[in-house]
C-alpha cells in the first residue's frame, strides 16, 4: 500500500494491521469468519453463528462451483475462513483479496495448516481496483468489506470487469437505510472515516444499470443488531482474561462503537442483509 490510495483506504489499512484491533477480531470474534452471523438463539457463540453466514451463501452457489476449473475471488477476505470452506467444499481456486497485511499473514498460516495454500492464493490489495483480469471469476464473494470503501460504484464496476459472463456477484454488506437521516450516523461513519454507507436502493440499482440479473436480496438486519449485541456481551465478559492481548483504551472504543451500532440498527437506520446477482451470460 502506498499515499496513492485514498485516506478511507490508508485509515483502513492502519486499523486492521493494528495488534489490538487484529487480537480482537482474532480472540473475541472467532478468528475464522470476521462477519456478521447468523443467530438461532442470542447467546450463540459468534464463531458458530458466522461460519452459518457462510453456510448459507455456499449453499446459494452450490452448482456453480465444482473443481479447480471454478475460480472465486473473496473481496476483503479476512482471515480467510469464507475462502477455505469454498475451497474445501468445492475444490474451487480462489483468490483472497485483502488490504491488512497482518491479517493476510494470519490467512496464509491457516491455509497452509489446513493444506490448501494450492487452492488458495492470498492478495495485499483493494478492490476498488483488482488486480485481475477481464472475465476471470465464476463467482465474486464479499462478506461485510464494502462498507469500508468510499468508491462502492467503482468496486461494482470492477466487479462486473472482472466477472466472467453468466458469473454471480453474492456479498453481504452494514448498509444505511434508504431514508437515513446523514447527521445521525455520524458516531458510526467516523470510526472508520466514511462518510456513507451503501443501501439495498443503492446496490440493486447499480445493479440494474450494469445489467445484472437480481437473484435475490434479502434485509436481515435483525442479525446485525443481534451480532453486535453478542460482540458487546462477550468482549464484556471477557476483558479481563484478554488483557495484554487487547489495551484497555481500544476495549472502550469498541465498546462504545459496537453501542452506536446496535442503537442505529434497532432504530432501523442501519440494514444488512444478502445480496445475490447474476452477470449477462
Amino acid at each position: 500500500m502506498t499515499n496513492a490510495y485514498s485516506e478511507t483506504v490508508q485509515v483502513t489499512r492502519a486499523y486492521y494491521n493494528h495488534t489490538d484491533a487484529d487480537n480482537y477480531y482474532f480472540h473475541v470474534w472467532g478468528g475464522e469468519d470476521i462477519h456478521i452471523g447468523l443467530y438461532d438463539r442470542s447467546d450463540e457463540d459468534i464463531a458458530t453463528a458466522s461460519r452459518r453466514t457462510v453456510e448459507r451463501l455456499a449453499d446459494r452457489i452450490d452448482g456453480r462451483l465444482s473443481s479447480t476449473a471454478s475460480h472465486v475471488i473473496d473481496l476483503g477476505a479476512g482471515y480467510g475462513g469464507a475462502a477455505r470452506y469454498l475451497a474445501q467444499h468445492f475444490r474451487c481456486r480462489v483468490l483472497a483479496l485483502n488490504l491488512s497485511e497482518t491479517q493476510n499473514q494470519r490467512h496464509r498460516e491457516m491455509n497452509a495448516a489446513a493444506g490448501l495454500s494450492e487452492l488458495i492464493e492470498v492478495v495485499d490489495g483493494i478492490f476498488e481496483a483488482i488486480p485481475a483480469e477481464n472475465a476471470s471469476f465464476d463467482i465474486v464473494w464479499s462478506q461485510d468489506a464494502l462498507l469500508h470503501s468510499g468508491q462502492r460504484a467503482q468496486v461494482l464496476g470492477e466487479v462486473d470487469r472482472v466477472l466472467k459472463p453468466g458469473g454471480e456477484f453474492i456479498f453481504t454488506d452494514t448498509m444505511q437505510s434508504d431514508d437515513c437521516p446523514h447527521s445521525v450516523l455520524a458516531p458510526v461513519l467516523d470510526y472508520f472515516h466514511l462518510t456513507s454507507l451503501g443501501s439495498f436502493t443503492f446496490y440493486e440499482d447499480r445493479a440494474r444499470r450494469l445489467g445484472w440479473e437480481q437473484i435475490e436480496v434479502s434485509d436481515r438486519t435483525d442479525q446485525l443488531v443481534a451480532h453486535y449485541t453478542r460482540l458487546a456481551e462477550v468482549l464484556s465478559a471477557r476483558r479481563e482474561s484478554l488483557c495484554g492481548k487487547i489495551s484497555d483504551v481500544h476495549v472502550e472504543a469498541v465498546l462504545t462503537h459496537l453501542e452506536s451500532w446496535v442503537e442505529a440498527g434497532r432504530k432501523g437506520y442501519l440494514a444488512w442483509g444478502v445480496l445475490h446477482f447474476r452477470k449477462p451470460g
